[in-house]
């Protein structure tokens, strides 16, 4: 297995962290978790076609997950996909994709294209859509993946998961999604190779964050996702979804100021990520960057 991590940030825009993404190559199929803002750019940075990913699954339905999915499928049919993706993902996904092919938010886009001989395969405009509740949620010769409800948006407004897959080759990877800390989790990841785990601010920030009542608190710390990973027994820990506490960008920095003190942020925020995750978890610990590649 290989994991390529394609996006690391969250949901405000970063010129050095692409949204949420990450492929799980096993032997010679890719299967995507989560699609967020130049997902499909960094699998071509990172030289993997986009028309040979034919799973998708989503963690939730928040922009910074999904928003780049319309071009991932745009992009593929026009460099010639051969067949329709398989989308796994929360109830609404279906509601999602129905918005945007034909008939939806680029139906004149595919109107315009299918004029020409070359733009007739818009079969592949029309993704094979599963809504998935907790358990087994896909199964092929290859690999096992299995869902939890996770602790980030209330479950009436839409169902956030967490995932996990097992393949063939015994190979183990966990992906949490956007969560606070959470149990079921962390049963779910029991001895996984390889726990991917959102780390969205810093120890220094949630003070302040607090105080200020911005956004939402369905994070995790941390320190709570060291205690995290050495619950589940974790052979590896990949912190990830960056809230862009490590930008030196002047205007990132600004459009920051009101989840945490400017004065705090760069670089060396990093670190401090790290000390306060080992505090608890004495594992293999990696924080995450785009293109970032791990093979097991």
């Amino acid at each position: 297995m290989r994991i390529t991590m394609l996006g690391t940030s969250a949901a405000v825009p970063d010129p050095d962290r692409g949204g949420s993404g990450i492929l799980l190559s096993v032997r010679d199929r890719h299967y995507l978790f989560d699609c967020g803002a130049n997902t499909t750019r960094s699998m071509i940075k990172s030289h993997i076609n986009p028309t040979q990913v034919d799973t998708v699954f989503l963690s939730h339905l928040h922009f910074d997950h999904i928003v780049d999915f319309p071009y991932f499928v745009l992009a593929s049919w026009i460099c010639d996909r051969e067949k329709a993706p398989v989308v796994v993902g929360p109830p609404g996904t279906q509601n999602f994709v129905n918005h945007l092919f034909e008939g939806g938010a680029f139906a004149k886009d595919i109107e315009a294209r299918v004029q020409y001989p070359r733009r007739q395969n818009t079969e592949v405009l029309k993704p094979d859509v599963r809504e998935c509740e907790p358990g087994i949620v896909f199964e092929d010769e290859f690999v096992k993946v299995t869902a939890c409800y996770v602790e980030h948006i209330p479950l009436e407004v839409s169902p956030c998961f967490g995932l996990r897959m097992d393949t063939v080759d015994g190979e183990s990877v966990s992906f949490s999604g956007d969560t606070a800390p959470c149990d079921r989790f962390i049963e779910m990841s029991k001895d996984v190779d390889v726990m991917i785990h959102e780390c969205t601010f810093p120890e220094s920030a949630i003070e302040f964050r607090k105080k200020a009542n911005i956004g939402t608190w369905a994070h995790t710390s941390p320190k709570q996702l060291g205690e995290i990973a050495k619950a589940a027994n974790a052979k590896r820990l990949v912190a990830t979804h960056f809230a862009s506490y490590d930008t030196t960008n002047p205007v990132l920095r600004d459009i920051m100021s009101p989840h945490m003190p400017v004065e705090i942020m760069g670089p060396a925020l990093l670190d401090e990520v790290a000390a306060d995750i080992q505090r608890t978890y004495k594992g293999d610990l990696r924080l995450a960057h785009d293109q970032m590649r791990i093979d097991l």
